[in-house]
């Protein structure tokens, strides 16, 4: 433009931020607000969301973003996630090239002070109340220095809250009723393992959000117990989502709720004190009832099933976890009952085999997803059926099913042309025959991991490559599988974004080639155990695949520093490398920065 800005002068601020806000990526976002200072401002105004971690100078951190950021109303703060530690901080370590501090087991109590200012505290959640009064959604994950005084300066500040997630946090009563005073538009809220809480300061949210409260979850709060569940049953009766994990809460409890809350349409229940009574009236008042989780109950049995059956005709989503007394009868009222089912997940249930998968694939025709873990009972027939009713079954996953074989998958196969996600780990009755009908049959499928199927190897690998587009394929520990099954993917999968190949002992470099070659969108890539690939190989992969994020090569035999240190220079991208220590040399530590996280593993 010859020195002249014809788009500064022309285009007034408000295109240029609608401009902004159709940018479709973080980085696109990035560039365009280090174009000029007029640039910068304006695309700030169009970030409504930040995440950040909570261990580094968190109060700092969120001081300095709340003066740049005025629109924000969304906030994620994670106490597991780290930012970078100022230089003057005392006490300040660096482990490869992340911040980090670590208390030592006699430490004083000036370490221990050093510590906690290396983590939120209640200083700046205030900043964060000040700085972002438009603030809608906020999750503080693990942060357990905010205490009730941080929360209730938020509650004061924040009153368009609608979504508040606490885990983690030892926040006590006083901060909780603070929100309920304060915050009027609250709709979700997450308390699990938020120890420092009672029955006073839940009692006294319900009073306060009663009327705006849609979703709350608890879980480890010994001190929450039926008074609490009573106190949302009387005064949140727009209560829809219900999520408990605790020993505490009998069905005194939960009925006051299911009675109270008429529009119930998720509840997930890992309480052991409850009852087949407590699921008699789910099922005969929750109508809207659309999601179930049933986890580790040792005292329901097929009776409260039934009674799903029988009365909750919008189910869609049911998850039996470690559910022992269950059995046939009780999976075959919910499908007979519930024939809008559409998700189901049955794990450790060991009551439950053949029959009651039959009785799905009979009457469930709108099953679109199937998880079946550790169901040692669960023979061929059951997903035979399957095959046969859910025709619009698009993910299917198989986890130490010991009786299902070539046979079922063959029935899937030739009933579910509509599949996408096939996982399968430890199914040792499974080999080439089914998977090659899989290939053969399931064009659309873009997911596969056959983790550890012994039976399983390149001709099944062939065949997925002529049929499929995978995006995402794990044959980690199939030790049948070599070089030509992975070239026949690399080949006939050009979108490949994902690949483990770990603990293969007879893939080599040739495969590592035709990879790079064909694999140009390749970001995350496990090679761990394959003592076959070298240096060479690794060089000839990286070549090609420059958007690479993250490389696992531990016991590698045949990798060495120089293919380490040719993973780091010719992918700009890399987020991650895991390999051992002493691969790694001082040169290639000096080149990675802070942008790679090593998890370093000595041998």
């Amino acid at each position: 433009m010859r020195g002249h800005d014809w788009i500064n002068t022309l285009l007034p601020d408000e295109l240029l931020i609608e401009i902004f806000r159709r940018l479709d990526s973080k980085s696109s976002r990035d560039a365009c607000s280090l174009v000029c200072t007029r640039w910068l401002g304006l695309e700030r105004l169009t970030r409504a969301a930040i995440r950040i971690g909570a261990s580094g100078s968190p109060d700092l951190f969120v001081h300095h973003l709340a003066a740049r950021f005025s629109n924000i109303t969304t906030v994620y703060i994670d106490e597991r996630l780290s930012v970078s530690i100022p230089t003057s901080l005392p006490g300040r370590r660096r482990a490869n090239g992340n911040s980090a501090l670590k208390a030592d087991k006699h430490g004083s109590s000036s370490d221990q002070s050093d510590l906690d200012s290396l983590c939120l505290s209640d200083s700046g959640l205030a900043a964060l109340a000040e700085g972002f009064p438009k603030l809608e959604k906020l999750r503080l994950i693990w942060c357990s220095n905010v205490t009730s005084e941080g929360l209730s300066s938020l509650a004061r500040k924040c009153i368009s809250l609608k979504s508040l997630d606490l885990q983690g946090c030892y926040v006590g009563d006083q901060g909780l009723a603070a929100i309920g005073q304060c915050c009027k538009q609250l709709e979700d809220l997450n308390l699990r393992f938020c120890e420092g809480l009672t029955d006073t300061g839940l009692v006294e949210l319900a009073l306060g959000v009663g009327n705006s409260l849609k979703s709350i979850g608890v879980a480890a709060c010994a001190k929450i117990t039926d008074i609490s569940m009573e106190a949302v049953g009387s005064h949140c009766r727009s209560l829809e989502t219900l999520s408990l994990d605790s020993e505490f809460i009998h069905n005194k409890g939960l009925l006051a709720v299911i009675k109270g809350c008429p529009h119930l349409k998720v509840l997930k229940l890992q309480c052991i004190n409850l009852t087949d009574d407590a699921l008699k009236v789910v099922g005969a008042s929750c109508l809207s009832l659309e999601i179930l989780a049933l986890y580790s109950f040792q005292r329901f049995t097929d009776k409260g099933l039934h009674a799903i059956g029988n009365g909750c005709k919008k189910l869609k989503n049911l998850t039996l976890s470690d559910c022992y007394f269950l059995s046939d009868k009780g999976l075959e009222a919910i499908a007979t009952g519930c024939k809008e089912l559409t998700h189901l997940e049955v794990n450790g249930c060991h009551n439950i085999g053949t029959l009651g998968l039959e009785s799905v694939g009979k009457s469930c025709q709108h099953l679109s997803e199937l998880a079946l873990l550790y169901c040692q009972r669960i023979g061929d027939a059951g997903l035979l059926q399957i095959g046969k009713g859910c025709k619009y079954l698009q993910a299917l996953h198989l986890v130490d099913c010991s009786s299902i074989g070539d046979e079922a998958m063959c029935g899937i196969a030739n009933g579910c042309k509509n599949l996408k996600k096939l996982h399968i780990r430890r199914c040792y009755e499974i080999g080439n025959k089914g998977i090659i009908a899989v290939g053969e049959n399931c064009k659309l499928l873009t997911d596969l991991s056959i983790r550890f199927c012994d039976r399983v190897g390149d001709g099944a690998l062939v065949a997925i490559a002529q049929g499929c587009s995978l995006h995402y394929l794990n044959v980690s520990g199939c030790h049948q599988i070599g070089d030509a099954g992975v070239i026949a993917i690399a080949r006939g999968c050009p979108q490949l974004c994902y690949l483990d190949v770990s603990v293969l002992q007879n893939l080599g470099d040739m495969a590592m080639a035709e990879v790079g070659e064909h694999c140009p969108l390749l970001k995350e890539i496990v090679l761990s155990h394959c003592r076959q690939i070298t240096d060479f190989g690794l060089a000839h992969l990286v070549k090609s695949c420059t958007i690479l994020e993250s490389c696992h090569m531990v016991y590698c035999s045949g990798i060495t520093s120089v293919g380490v240190a040719t993973v780091v220079s010719s992918c700009p991208n890399i987020r991650k490398v895991l390999v051992e220590k002493w691969k790694v040399s001082q040169r290639t530590k000096r080149r990675a920065g802070s942008v790679i996280s090593y998890l370093c593993v000595d041998l």
